[in-house]
């Protein structure tokens, strides 16, 4: 199993607070013969603001030495991810979990939002100090 970053607990929380059913910690998926595992799987129940809908979430923590070598290293993984997911399971939304903080340092700034915009990166930004998901960007 994959070691689990340090916010996984917090966003898997949020979202629970939020009214979503975790049902995969972590989601399984398939590259050839590798095993590779987003995060966290979710749904909405039917009547739910939501309406049933299914997600996948790669929670990020950017707390290395250099944020745009995690940058770098989340985006090809988020591409990958959303990649396979699409094969798997078509009707799974895969969003990128990252904290407020590194949403305003590196998407919110005009480069990060072509960059959002231009790879279609759905981004679930999360508060650690409030512990509660803070905005959905699709």
């Amino acid at each position: 199993m994959p070691k689990q970053d340090v916010f996984h607990q917090l966003v898997k929380e949020a979202l629970i607070k939020e009214g979503w059913t975790i049902t995969h910690d972590p989601y399984p998926l398939r590259y050839g013969e590798h095993n590779l595992f987003v995060d966290l799987g979710a749904e909405a129940p039917i009547g739910a603001e939501k309406n049933g809908r299914k997600i996948a979430v790669e929670v990020k923590s950017f707390l290395g030495q250099s944020e745009v070598s995690d940058l770098e290293r989340a985006l090809g993984q988020f591409l990958l991810y959303r990649f396979l997911l699409a094969r798997a399971e078509p009707d799974r939304s895969l969003y990128l979990a990252v904290p407020e903080e590194t949403y305003f340092s590196l998407f919110d700034p005009a480069d990060g939002r072509d960059l959002v915009a231009e790879q279609a990166i759905r981004l679930l930004v999360f508060g650690p100090d409030q512990g509660a998901i803070l905005r959905w960007i699709e």
